[in-house]
């Protein structure tokens, strides 16, 4: 699907944003809280797999200023409610792996009540498959949508009859892209290279342990489907159907349970139904570590760039993804998510691989060419800043994490969190 450069300009940072971050609570001491979810008259933050692990959601906003700011109130507003907690004070953890763990009771499944127990009882189904402790990641998940006046000069141009089935194929080719891209963004968001030994073992509590890994959560030994899905993306009912077929077969409970870097989602109820029927409206990036770098978890650079490598990606020529490509490009992923990134080398086709560093330096330069002739300083600032990732290796959040946080990951982290604490208070 071909898309005019003259367009892209024109709408370039028009589109609307969402964010998703999930984290830990802990109490003073860092370990994981064991009180009752305390936000429950905010929508915007609700449980995740955990009673002690929040999700923050922000609405639906027009630019990735606007998305941040809005995240950051509501992770002050948490803040600041923890803080004051009647049973104790308590903190958001902001990293990806967990702090301290005690046992599997110290990881206690979401508490819900009426018509919502099924999604306690379908965490106990996830706990009973995967177990808890995988539960404890967190991340962020982006979530974009093309601006309406893109997308409908982007279908006039097209010449193509049907604006819904013009909109589902470009999101289902840009899906795929997301895909076979995947690998760049864990490399360069990856940002949990330490862990307690508890994680691990719960004997060892208290032990810092250096893994092998940029990113746990994004890793071999993070959360995913005990499987590597093949989807089809020739159309979105074929799409929808395929990931309806495993759960048909039984490998999954629900639509949901499909743990995989990218999905396609529609307005309102998130069902397979409701996607096949009303369209594509959204597409949402799953593999983000939270980065305790930055105050709220995330850096607004990078925010702006997942916008940027959407924006590229969707202008890119469109080739199917194989079966056989979907397959090496959850390895990839796998991969990137390593730490030493002088061995990670990243599938590009039948037998060839290239160095994961050389191989981002080349596509972030493409994206510079790319975007240098609409002459925008904020979109080469970003662009620079990821670079940076890459051509000095002190620059990498990996990096900087494990000179940060080691010798005392958990009392590190805690100290932060409490410092950023009293910054919110004293405004």
């Amino acid at each position: 699907m071909e898309v005019r450069k003259q367009l892209i300009n024109e709408y370039l940072l028009e589109g609307q944003f969402g964010l998703e971050k999930e984290s830990l609570r802990v109490d003073r001491e860092g370990f994981l809280s064991h009180t009752p979810h305390p936000f429950d008259d905010l929508v915007q933050i609700d449980r995740d797999f955990c009673e002690n692990q929040i999700e923050i959601i922000t609405g639906v906003n027009d630019s990735v200023d606007d998305v941040y700011d809005e995240l950051k109130s509501l992770h002050n507003l948490a803040v600041e409610r923890l803080y004051h907690l009647e049973s104790g004070r308590e903190y958001i953890w902001n990293f990806s792996n967990p702090p301290f763990v005690k046992s599997e009771e110290d990881i206690p499944i979401a508490k819900f009540h009426g018509h919502l127990k099924t999604k306690e009882r379908y965490r106990e189904y996830l706990s009973k498959k995967y177990g808890r402790r995988k539960m404890l990641y967190s991340g962020i998940h982006f979530n974009f949508s093309f601006s309406k006046r893109y997308l409908e000069q982007a279908f006039h141009d097209s010449g193509e009859e049907d604006f819904k089935t013009f909109k589902d194929t470009l999101y289902l080719e840009l899906a795929q892209k997301v895909v076979r891209y995947g690998w760049l963004i864990v490399y360069l968001t990856a940002a949990s290279p330490l862990m307690d030994g508890s994680f691990l073992d719960y004997e060892k509590i208290g032990t810092d342990v250096l893994s092998p890994y940029a990113s746990g959560r994004c890793s071999e030994i993070g959360y995913w489907n005990q499987f590597v899905p093949i989807l089809d993306y020739s159309n979105l009912s074929s799409y929808t159907d395929s990931m309806q077929e495993y759960v048909d077969q039984g490998q999954l409970k629900a639509a949901g349970e499909l743990y995989y870097p990218v999905r396609l989602k529609p307005l309102g109820e998130n069902s397979l139904e409701n996607l096949k029927e009303t369209g594509v409206n959204h597409i949402e990036l799953r593999n983000i570590d939270l980065n305790p770098l930055a105050e709220i978890g995330i850096q607004k650079e990078d925010i702006h760039f997942l916008h940027l490598l959407l924006v590229y990606l969707n202008a890119l020529e469109y080739e199917t993804l194989a079966d056989f490509e979907q397959v090496m490009s959850i390895k990839n992923i796998k991969e990137a998510a390593k730490f030493n990134d002088k061995k990670i080398e990243i599938e590009t086709g039948w037998d060839q691989k290239k160095n994961i560093r050389e191989l981002t330096k080349k596509i972030l330069e493409d994206m510079e060419n790319f975007f240098r002739p609409f002459g925008n300083p904020e979109t080469e600032s970003v662009l620079a800043y990821q670079k940076n990732k890459v051509l000095n290796e002190k620059a990498r959040y990996a990096k900087k994490i494990m000179h940060a946080f080691e010798g005392g990951y958990v009392n590190h982290g805690l100290e932060q969190s409490k410092a950023y604490a009293k910054r919110v208070l004293a405004k």
